[in-house]
């Protein structure tokens, strides 16, 4: 397939965006605008990107935050760097403690499920590598906002709203108290268009910048966050914060219909993507076929069984990523597609809320980038005095010894953000990425064959209908999927439910190059945008 086929070869809801000099595409206009104001004052793709990233955590924190965990795919100077800035579990915490506690799983909010927050030192770490501008200088749009203020997005207020309620019924301990005070206007979530601040953020945003992050993991901020894990008897420390460091690793790809799509490898569960991919390349596709649909959705499952068994942190895997990415295996696994659903088990390879966005610049940067709080707006614990919002990404191990993603001290849990980025012949195509929890992988996968196998422009990928797999034979999908094609599916064995929760379908943002244009799509089940030069 061409490249030319990417482009306006389908109508679409949104325009295609199309620039020369940069581009920004997120889910959030203050944010994107941000990022081309960096490049503009003469930062690259890269310092966009960490811009664009800290204006989230201000005017999206209902996805994000300071106290979340990052993750990058980087294409610069002719190479692919991949960033990996999740943090392990505190080396206090154990099976045992939390079982003789009385706990039978892993809680999802409270210090429990708090890891070690890897936000800031993505930003370092990305700046001092690859980076144009002072760091400082980088995060002064974000703390603008949040001492200044801005005007609530619609789509950001009702997640806020439903964050809300779900806060207010069920964090009730004294410790959750200053996330009430921090992410509340006179005790109601801000309506859209509201003003929101926050000076303690501002503040903590200033120091950030004026310690290259470094106040978060030995200084100041570290300590504040371990006197308030101390005084509720959590169990990050300090000790945590001063080991932690981010780690470079090499992405890992497939090749799929002569494009390379690149994922970070376990503990982040681009894999999965990988895998389904990898099982696709065993069959033929075509638009519109309801054969297509089924074959798509049955090479999910079934990859996604696979890594919900065996990923966890790339250290303690027991399989290696080589073999659950061997084409033998793929191969496998695509002979149990048949022509009715299955109820998807995990293989035997030994036989055989996030928020998301996209930069590029005229140097021929291009970065791919994603972080999260994971649930709503994380534990529900926010710093005293800092406006920092601790994530809850523990809450995904298990408690079960035997399991590949237990719980252990020092260990990373299997995590659900990815950044995506698609190449061909050594050349990048652009990167790509659909946040959402454990639509992730889905909406990757969706996203890669709109664009490969049925030739739609970025905009047109992103605006498709699409289908989530939430366990055996059960599909849901929005309200505007075809119902011939839900009454097919349904002939074939899939158990299908038409859902109105928008949001849990994923947000994503595309950046694709041909020769010297960028072409961008951005997502509509968001506040999305794409600010272009």
């Amino acid at each position: 397939m061409e490249f030319n086929s990417f482009i306006n070869r389908y109508p679409s809801q949104r325009m295609t965006v199309f620039a020369k000099k940069a581009m920004v595409a997120t889910s959030q206009p203050l944010a994107a605008e941000a990022g081309l104001e960096i490049i503009k004052k003469g930062g690259n793709a890269i310092d966009a990107a960490i811009a664009t990233a800290a204006c989230l955590t201000v005017v999206e924190p209902t996805s994000n935050g300071i106290g979340g965990d990052a993750f990058a795919i980087v294409w610069h100077k002719n190479k692919l760097h991949g960033l990996n800035s999740s943090g392990p579990a505190p080396k206090s915490l154990t099976i045992e403690k939390l079982k003789n506690k009385g706990y039978k799983t892993m809680p999802t909010h409270g210090f429990i499920p708090v890891t070690v927050p890897g936000v800031p030192y993505a930003w370092r770490e990305l700046s001092k590598r690859f980076g144009n501008l002072p760091l400082k200088e980088v995060l002064e749009p974000a703390i603008a906002y949040a001492i200044e203020g801005y005007p609530v997005s619609p789509i950001v207020s009702e997640n806020w709203k439903e964050a809300f309620n779900k806060y207010k019924k069920n964090l009730k301990g004294e410790e959750y108290e200053e996330w009430f005070k921090t992410f509340t206007i006179e005790g109601e979530f801000p309506k859209p268009g509201v003003l929101w601040r926050s000076k303690d953020m501002g503040r903590t945003l200033t120091e950030l910048g004026e310690s290259e992050c470094l106040s978060f993991y030995e200084g100041d901020i570290a300590e504040k966050i371990d006197k308030f894990s101390r005084k509720y008897n959590g169990y990050l420390g300090k000790e945590d914060l001063l080991e932690f460091k981010p780690e470079w690793v090499n992405p890992i790809s497939v090749n799929y219909r002569g494009y390379d799509i690149w994922e970070l490898p376990p503990n982040t569960h681009g894999l999965v993507v990988l895998m389904a991919l990898n099982i696709l390349n065993n069959f033929q596709l075509e638009y519109g076929k309801v054969s297509s649909q089924h074959i798509i959705i049955e090479a999910m499952k079934l990859a996604y069984e696979d890594g919900l068994r065996y990923i966890t942190d790339y250290n303690k895997m027991k399989v290696p990523v080589s073999r659950l990415l061997s084409k033998e295996y793929a191969y496998k696994r695509a002979k149990l597609i048949g022509e009715k659903a299955i109820r998807p088990i995990h293989g035997n390879p030994n036989l055989g809320g996030t928020v998301y966005l996209s930069t590029a610049d005229n140097e021929g940067n291009m970065v791919s980038y994603i972080q999260s709080n994971f649930m709503d707006f994380g534990s529900g614990l926010v710093v005293p005095g800092t406006g920092i919002n601790l994530h809850n990404r523990g809450c995904s191990f298990s408690l079960d010894n035997s399991l590949d993603n237990c719980l252990e001290p020092g260990k990373k849990t299997y995590h659900t953000i990815i950044p995506g980025f698609i190449t061909k012949k050594d050349r990048p195509i652009g990167p790509f990425g659909v946040m959402g929890k454990y639509m992730q992988p889905q909406g990757h996968v969706q996203v890669v064959t709109n664009l490969i196998d049925f030739n739609h422009n970025p905009q047109e990928a992103l605006d498709r209908p699409r289908w989530q797999w939430v366990g055996n034979k059960e599909i849901l999908v929005e309200p505007n999927f075809s119902k011939d094609i839900v009454e097919n599916l349904i002939d074939l064995g899939h158990e299908i439910k038409y859902s109105e929760d928008i949001g849990s379908f994923g947000r994503g943002q595309i950046i694709l190059r041909k020769d010297k244009v960028l072409i961008g799509g951005t997502e509509p089940r968001a506040d999305g945008n794409i600010s272009s030069w």
